[in-house]
């Protein structure tokens, strides 16, 4: 007979999918419409970027670390992109002009949210800045960046092949929901059946034996934090395709859906115990509560305090499991 302990693991496992089963059945029954095709991919669209952020901010909270500048990276990459797009490369001295197409203008993107990824990794590792603050001065830094990039103003008109990728479809499943679906594929593949995924466990949860065993901790944690910046602008990519637009404000608060996603899906905030798919059943939850909401025309600044009840929820929970 399993004991109390089995029982609490396997309440653990499976709270998370229980909340969201609860949640459909609620909302199916209260909010006309829920439960419709229309809104399932409405949801699936809206949840694409959060896991795409999510998923990075999985591997890093593996660690033990936090990452808060997803949202802002988000947006300067997808600054970036817009203005390769819209504007090209000027050289004046050379007399010279450098257009780009979209595969280019994107792979740009990506790199530049890769380093400021890095630029994270860096800090926190070589100078010893806590990640906390280390990834809230990138916050601040890259929104800055993305204002001074964008003048302030929405850069719009990015062509065909760059908003198909956002607003396309292939074989009736939005593209964003296809590249969310790789991303979740190749990030469980790595942590499960990779050597670097379980030395990204292993330094969440105990840095110091996994420092003793000769595992390049700061190694490590540079490859993660360059892992959700790059990932970030893939979200970037996403939220600027879709909308045609790269505006200075982009991302504002994505940090927190993302936080939310990961802490909700069971991973814990020490470190060294989560999984991407838990993530993204977070993820799901955080999408359904927020489309749940807006169809029962809950007042915005009411939905954001029944969101953060459920964040606030989430981390008690993994508080009570961490002592258990």
């Amino acid at each position: 007979m399993p004991g109390q302990a089995d029982y609490r693991a396997i309440a653990s496992r499976f709270h998370s999918l229980a909340a969201l089963l609860l949640m459909v059945i609620a909302f199916s029954i209260f909010a006309d419409g829920f439960l419709s095709v229309d809104n399932f991919w409405t949801v699936m669209r809206q949840i694409s970027v959060n896991i795409c952020l999510s998923v990075g901010m999985t591997l890093v909270i593996l660690t033990g670390g936090i990452d808060l500048s997803v949202g802002s990276v988000l947006a300067l990459s997808g600054a970036i992109m817009a203005g390769l797009l819209k504007f090209g490369t000027e050289i004046p001295a050379l007399d010279l002009y450098v257009g780009y197409q979209a595969p280019a203008a994107i792979v740009i993107g990506v790199l530049a949210g890769a380093s400021l990824g890095l630029f994270n990794g860096v800090a926190i590792t070589r100078f010893k800045v806590p990640p906390f603050v280390a990834t809230l001065a990138m916050l601040t830094i890259a929104r800055g960046l993305t204002k001074l990039h964008t003048g302030g103003e929405a850069i719009t008109g990015l062509g065909d092949a760059f908003v198909n990728i956002g607003s396309g479809r292939w074989l009736g499943i939005p593209n964003q929901v296809w590249i969310a679906a790789g991303i979740v594929i190749v990030a469980t593949v790595v942590l499960r059946k990779t050597r670097f995924g379980r030395y990204v466990y292993a330094v969440g949860g105990n840095e110091e034996a996994a420092r003793l065993s000769g595992l390049n901790v700061k190694g490590i944690k540079i490859m993660v934090y360059t892992a959700a910046g790059a990932l970030s602008a893939v979200g970037g990519l996403i939220v600027t395709s879709r909308l045609n637009s790269a505006t200075p404000i982009a991302g504002e608060g994505f940090e927190l859906d993302s936080i939310a996603a990961v802490v909700i899906g069971g991973t814990s905030l020490s470190g060294g115990k989560g999984s991407v798919l838990g993530t993204v059943l977070g993820a799901l939850i955080i999408g359904v509560l927020n489309s749940g909401l807006v169809i029962r025309g809950v007042d915005p600044f009411w939905q954001t305090v029944i969101k953060g009840f459920v964040i606030l929820l989430a981390v008690v929970i993994d508080r009570l499991n961490v002592k258990e």
